[in-house]
C-alpha cells in the first residue's frame, strides 16, 4: 500500500498465499481513490460471476459501512442511480468490475487505476486485441500517474503469470527477525518442525541458530520484519509472502493441513500454490511407456486392498474398449482389465455385451464378490445417440454419458445437463484438469495415489497410455499450458481417465467403503450359530428355542 502511493511505482506484483490480506489491500486502494484521489478504476476478477460477488459481498459492504464512501457514492437503490454491480460512479471517476472472460468489456475506455485480482485463474482465451491484462494496461497509457497492481496466488510452473510478473519486479520478500540471534531470514517451511503425532507442539526454528519458535514468538518476529528486494528496482515494486506469516493460521494448523494433502499430488499442490505461495513444477512431463511396463505386478483378478470398482468406455466405429479399475482406502488404482468387444456401435448387439460386461461380478479375496458401481461412458465422437439410448436406459445403475470440455481450471465432473437430443443427463468433464490429474498420478511408483498394473497388459496398451503429452504455448500473447496427442491411438488413455471420471462422479468415502467390507467379509466368514432346541416340557405346548 506504501508503494501504491509512491510516485515512482508504477506496478504492483503480489504473489502470496491465499487469506493474507490481498483483497482488503485492493479493497483499501479503491476506499482510497474515491475518497482522496477520484480517478477511473478498472477492477479485474478471473470470471464475470466473481466479480459481481466481489462487488456484492466486499466493495458494497464497505461503501455503506463508511460514511465518507456512502456520501460519494448513490446508493444502488436510487431509480437514477449510476451504482450497479459491475459500475459504480462517484464525483471526478468510476469504478468498473469484469470478468477476464468478458475482454470485450476493457474496450475504448481510459483507466487510470487497474486491479488485477487472481491473475493465474484468468481465461486463457485471450481476445483478437491481446489477453485482457495487456489490453488493460494499454488503456492506462494515457495517465502518467497510471497504478497497476497484479495479485494473486501462482499455479503451475512455466505457466503462472504471477510468478512471471514477479521475477521482472523487483523481488522484495519479507525478512523477520530471531529473537534470540537476532538473524534476520524468509520464513520457509523447510524450518518448521513437529513431533509425529503432536501436531499440537510444532514449532519454527531460526536457520542460523536453530531455535525454536512458537506462534508467540513467531508473530514477535513477524511485527519487526522488514522487505527486502532481491532485484533492482524498475518502476515494479514485487511481493512475496507465504501462508507462515498468516496471523490467522497457527504452526500447528498449517502442519495438519500439510499431512492431509503430502500423500496426493494434487492436494499438495493446492499447499504448495495456496499456503507456501510457490508454483507447482511438474515432474515427468513425458512419461515413458517402456518404464511404465517395467512397473506392471504380477496379480490376477481384484487385489486385497481394492473396494471400488469403476470402469470407462471409449467408443469407436467398430469397436467399444473398456478399462476397469479398481480402488482402495488410499486411492491407489488396480487397473483389473483393458478389453475390446469389436461391432458396429449402431446396432443392438455389441451395446448388449457391454451390459453383459458391466454387470460382471469380479471376485473379492474377501469372499465378497464386487460389482461396477460406475461407468462413464464417451459420447463426444461416434455414435453419440447410441450412447445417450444405452446411458438412459441404466441410470439407476450409475452408467453415465460424458463428453469432455477444454478449458483451464475445469472443474473435474461439471453440472450435467439434458440439453441434448437424447434428453439424458450428460456430465462434462474438464479434459485438461482430468489429464493433469491421472497424468500426476502416472508418476506415483508406489503409495496413496499411485497407479497399478498388471502384468497381463500388452506393450499397445501403455504406449496408448502415453500417447499424449503437455506442453506450453502462446496463444494471442497469452502462455497456455495444454494437452496435445503424439500417436493416432489413445483409447487406453482416454479409458483410464473415464474410469477415474467414474470415481469422481461417486463422491465416496473409501475409507468407510473399506471398513463396511470388512465388516462384511468377518461376518461371512463366521459360521451361523445352529439353532438348539430344548425337549418339550411334559405338559407344555411351547417350546425354547
Amino acid at each position: 500500500m506504501d508503494s501504491f502511493s509512491r510516485p515512482d511505482v508504477e506496478e504492483i506484483v503480489i504473489m502470496s498465499s491465499s487469506q493474507i490480506g490481498k483483497t482488503e489491500l485492493l479493497m483499501n486502494i479503491i476506499g482510497f481513490h474515491i475518497h482522496y484521489d477520484p480517478c477511473s478504476i478498472l477492477c479485474i476478477q478471473p470470471t464475470l460471476q466473481m466479480a459481481g460477488t466481489f462487488s456484492k459481498n466486499r466493495i458494497a459492504p464497505m461503501i455503506r459501512d463508511s460514511e465518507a464512501l456512502t456520501e460519494r457514492v448513490q446508493p444502488a437503490r436510487s431509480r437514477d442511480s449510476n451504482n450497479t454491480i459491475y459500475a459504480k460512479s462517484f464525483t471526478g471517476g468510476s469504478l468498473d468490475l469484469v470478468g477476464s472472460n468478458s475482454a470485450s468489456s476493457v474496450s475504448s475506455r481510459p483507466i487510470r487505476i487497474l486491479l488485477c485480482d487472481e491473475v493465474d485463474r484468468y481465461s486463457t482465451q485471450g481476445t483478437v486485441e491481446g489477453d485482457i491484462i495487456s489490453l488493460g494496461m494499454r488503456r492506462t497509457s494515457n495517465f502518467y500517474n497510471r497504478k497497476i497492481a497484479l495479485v494473486s496466488t501462482p499455479t503451475v510452473k512455466g505457466s503462472s503469470r504471477i510468478e512471471e510478473a514477479y521475477e521482472a519486479s523487483d523481488q522484495r520478500k519479507y525478512y523477520v527477525p530471531c529473537g534470540e540471534c537476532g538473524h534476520f531470514q524468509i520464513m520457509e517451511w523447510k524450518n518448521v518442525y513437529w513431533n509425529k503425532g503432536k501436531t499440537q507442539d510444532a514449532v519454527y526454528t531460526c536457520s542460523e541458530c536453530g531455535s525454536a519458535w512458537d506462534d508467540s514468538q513467531r508473530l514477535a518476529a513477524i511485527r519487526k520484519g522488514v522487505w527486502k528486494a532481491g532485484s533492482n528496482f524498475n518502476g515494479t515494486a514485487g511481493f512475496w509472502i507465504n501462508g507462515l506469516y498468516s496471523t490467522f493460521t497457527s504452526l500447528s494448523e498449517a502442519v495438519d493441513l500439510f499431512l492431509s494433502s503430502k500423500d496426493l499430488p494434487e492436494k499438495l499442490k493446492v499447499f504448495t500454490n495456496t499456503f507456501l505461495a510457490e508454483s507447482w513444477e511438474e515432474t515427468g512431463e513425458k512419461i515413458n511407456d517402456y518404464q511404465l511396463k517395467e512397473r506392471a505386478e504380477d496379480y490376477d483378478g481384484v487385489p486385497r486392498d481394492v473396494v471400488l470398482i469403476t470402469a470407462g468406455v471409449d467408443v469407436q466405429d467398430d469397436r467399444l474398449e473398456i478399462t476397469t479399475a479398481g480402488y482402495t482406502r488410499d486411492e491407489q488404482v488396480y487397473i483389473l482389465d483393458h478389453k475390446i468387444i469389436y461391432g458396429d456401435p449402431s446396432g443392438t448387439e455389441l451395446w448388449s455385451e457391454l451390459d453383459t460386461l458391466l454387470l460382471e461380478k469380479y471376485p473379492h479375496p474377501s469372499g465378497i464378490d464386487l460389482g461396477i458401481k460406475s461407468t462413464c461412458v464417451d459420447s463426444g465422437g461416434h455414435h453419440t445417440n447410441s450412447v445417450y439410448s444405452f446411458c438412459k436406459q441404466r441410470m439407476s445403475r450409475r452408467v453415465y454419458a460424458i463428453k469432455g470440455v477444454g478449458g483451464k481450471d475445469r472443474a473435474m465432473v461439471g453440472r450435467p445437463s439434458k440439453s441434448n437430443i437424447g434428453r439424458v443427463n450428460l456430465y462434462p468433464l474438464g479434459s485438461d484438469t482430468l489429464k493433469n490429474h491421472v497424468y500426476g498420478r502416472l508418476n506415483i511408483e508406489d503409495g496413496a495415489g499411485s497407479i497399478h498394473f498388471p502384468k497381463h497388459l500388452d506393450d499397445e496398451y501403455f504406449a496408448q497410455l502415453t500417447s499424449e503429452e503437455r506442453v506450453t504455448r502462446f496463444v494471442r500473447g497469452v502462455k497456455r499450458s495444454e494437452w496435445v496427442t503424439k500417436r493416432k491411438r489413445n483409447e487406453a488413455w482416454d479409458c483410464l481417465c473415464y474410469a477415474y471420471a467414474a470415481y469422481a462422479l461417486l463422491n465416496v468415502n473409501l475409507r468407510i467403503l473399506h471398513e463396511k467390507l470388512n465388516r462384511a467379509s468377518q461376518e461371512k466368514k463366521e459360521p451361523e450359530k445352529k439353532k438348539q432346541m430344548r425337549p418339550l416340557r411334559r405338559g407344555s405346548k411351547w417350546m425354547d428355542i
